[in-house]
């Protein structure tokens, strides 16, 4: 089986969730016997793309351009993007390919695939369930349907996603939906060089609006206040805007909220060590930072709600969505006993074992033949 994997999420994104998941996964369907993977790039900043075996492909493909492309001046480089991009659409014309995966809702490639199955993956269906969160999104939505509804089979990342979809699209055939769920490769380093407070809490990654930030922090400014030695870590997704610096300042907690970065190799040891995670979102298709945060044995607080109970199991600290006083006291249930905090850990362990990218490659490999009618 030949599958050509889209290059668009790579040149999307540095670093983040769907870029990753597809690195995950096709550097080990690559090991798999009768998969021939096909990664059309003439050139990524992506790190989990050039860390990774798909790399060697692009190598092999396109080793003299990628030598020399960081000496060229930058007309010249969008001179070898335009040859890639070329040769990318060349290779979906000649149709020497078996499947195509599109990484995103880009629907360029529809007029080059010809009659070649392709298979979707949807990740969640935020736009189109929180409009007011976003700018400018209609078109994404509007590919994303179209996609949808031409795909030979897709993949929802959650049970709560494909419910998601044939909720607000009922005329898709649920039959050609399937769920896989995500894994992790997070590691736990023995020292970082960042220095972190001894007890703290965990809130990871962007702040968008439906992650529910500021509401979190309201809701812990009393147990910070009362606790002289904890602290709230707030890793990654970029510095505390002017907004959300007032906010903490008017909260009086500006020596008890730290913004941390972090290396990639480095956030399982900020798991690792803290009196627990939380994650207020409104919302995900999956949520990924649920199930690391599992697997480094920190217990996980979140919302009952959305794809988050098929993830943590009866391994998670649910509070009501947007119930304030409900969410301080699971706080502090953990932070104030350590007994509560182990046990919670113990069956955040067990419950992430439930989930690999070994597995989730196989269940893949699985869709993409039905796709091709393999037998």
């Amino acid at each position: 089986m030949k599958i050509v994997l889209d290059p668009q999420i790579y040149n999307m994104q540095r670093y983040g969730g769907i870029s990753r998941y597809y690195t995950e996964i096709f550097s080990l369907l690559e090991k798999e016997e009768n998969i021939e993977i096909i990664t059309p790039l003439n050139n990524s900043t992506n790190i989990y793309f050039n860390n990774s075996v798909l790399n060697s492909f692009r190598q092999k493909r396109y080793g003299t351009l990628i030598k020399f492309f960081k000496k060229i001046k930058l007309d010249k480089r969008l001179k070898i993007y335009n040859i890639s991009k070329f040769k990318f659409q060349k290779t979906l014309l000649k149709g020497k390919f078996d499947l195509f995966i599109p990484t995103y809702y880009d629907i360029g490639f529809l007029k080059y695939i010809n009659d070649k199955p392709f298979v979707l993956t949807v990740y969640d269906m935020i736009h189109e369930l929180f409009p007011q969160y976003f700018v400018n999104s209609e078109q994404l939505v509007e590919n994303k349907l179209f996609l949808i509804e031409k795909a030979d089979r897709i993949i929802a990342v959650s049970e709560n996603t494909k419910k998601d979809i044939l909720k607000l699209y009922p005329h898709i055939n649920k039959s050609k939906i399937d769920v896989v769920y995500h894994g992790t490769s997070i590691q736990i380093k023995d020292s970082i060089e960042t220095i972190l407070p001894e007890k703290y809490i965990l809130f990871v990654g962007t702040r968008a609006i439906y992650k529910n930030f500021l509401f979190f922090i309201n809701s812990v400014s009393e147990l910070l206040r009362k606790e002289d030695g904890l602290f709230l870590v707030c890793a990654g997704g970029g510095n505390f805007t002017n907004l959300e610096n007032q906010y903490i300042l008017n909260l009086g907690l500006e020596n008890k909220i730290l913004f941390k970065s972090f290396a990639d190799d480095e956030l399982g040891y900020f798991y690792k060590h803290a009196e627990c995670f939380v994650f207020p979102s409104q919302y995900e298709g999956f949520g990924i930072p649920i199930l690391e945060s599992m697997a480094c044995g920190c217990p996980v607080v979140l919302a009952n709600h959305s794809s988050f109970p098929e993830v943590a199991g009866d391994a998670g600290v649910y509070f009501e969505l947007n119930d304030s006083n409900d969410l301080a006291n699971k706080i502090a249930a953990l932070v104030c006993n350590k007994s509560t905090r182990e046990c919670f850990s113990s069956k955040g362990i067990d419950q992430a074992k439930k989930f690999s990218w070994q597995k989730a490659a196989l269940e893949c490999r699985a869709v993409y033949e039905k796709a091709c009618n393999y037998k």
